[in-house]
């Protein structure tokens, strides 16, 4: 029963999360997106493939079978040599939002899912509206749904369909989610990742998964306050949400403040395993307002390519 209710809450909770304030904020964050980008977003997705852009880059020789239609005139005609022109085509970015939905996402106040389900929303709307195109995968120890990728603003409301429809449960398997996820998925893009990383297999083998398949990849550490600085005392049994093996311990202050001493240091090493591989990083403490978040991002860097 109790479990059952849970559910009903979070499902109640899922269908507060984006309402008319929230769009409101994410057309903000829309218009601030394409102020800060809009000059260099575009070049720098430029390809020097061959396409039907209008960019000219190149000459080349004819060969047998090419499009007439690409013949430059003017060079036969002055040079009487027959040579194709060649144009560089941008290409459109394919966006991944990957939401960790395992067990320990339930926790925080608020809880770290809804958190990363209004981030993976937000980002998902300034994408949509770049015409981007825009994905959705949710994983835990395996991958558990997906929204096929789309483009345009008005895709928006699929999104908050897809996320209201979220269940989350499992525990955290990250790497092995990840593989199958890069098997499935051969059209490389920006990768965001989203989770608390309390994977107890450790976060190093997901975040290289994206890494060595050339996923431009973005990391973003849920973080809620509660888990670092517990308001616990006495003798007590805990349960890990995950697996709901227990122990019996008695916590002291001394305990308590090894406790957070080892918190900050998880912390850090995620931080500076990710500087090392240089993989964009940004740790999203559920205290700050989503679209704070989401603009810190934005002037980091970090989303865009």
């Amino acid at each position: 029963m109790a479990k059952r209710s849970a559910q009903g809450a979070h499902e109640k909770q899922s269908e507060d999360l984006f309402d008319e304030a929230f769009l409101k904020k994410l057309e903000y964050l829309h218009i601030v997106a394409k102020r800060l980008f809009s000059g260099r977003m575009r070049a720098d997705r430029r390809t020097r493939k061959i396409g039907s852009g209008i960019e000219f880059a190149d000459h080349r020789d004819y060969a047998p079978g090419d499009d007439f239609r690409y013949i430059d005139w003017s060079i036969l005609g002055r040079m009487d040599r027959v040579l194709l022109r060649l144009f560089e085509e941008e290409e459109d970015l394919t966006i991944y939002l990957l939401l960790d939905v395992s067990d320990s996402m339930r926790m925080g106040q608020p809880p770290k899912l809804h958190y990363g389900m209004q981030i993976a929303a937000a980002l998902a709307y300034v994408g949509l509206g770049n015409l981007d195109r825009v994905s959705i995968v949710t994983l835990a120890d395996g991958l558990r749904d997906r929204l096929a990728p789309a483009r345009g603003k008005r895709r928006i409301f699929k999104v908050f369909e897809f996320l209201r429809g979220v269940s989350p449960g499992g525990q955290t398997q990250l790497a092995s989610a990840l593989r199958s996820f890069v098997a499935q998925n051969k059209r490389r893009g920006l990768a965001v990742l989203i989770s608390d990383f309390y994977d107890p297999e450790g976060y190093q083998d997901a975040i290289n998964v994206l890494r060595f398949n050339r996923f431009e990849t973005l990391v973003i550490q849920l973080y809620d306050h509660h888990e670092a600085t517990p308001n616990l005392k006495g003798d007590l049994q805990l349960i890990d949400c995950e697996t709901g093996e227990g122990r019996q311990v008695t916590i002291t202050p001394r305990m308590l403040e090894a406790y957070a001493r080892e918190h900050a240091r998880f912390c850090a090493d995620l931080n500076d395993f990710c500087v090392s591989k240089q993989v964009a990083f940004m740790r999203a403490d559920t205290r700050v307002a989503f679209d704070e978040l989401v603009l810190s991002i934005f002037r980091r860097g970090g989303f865009f390519r």
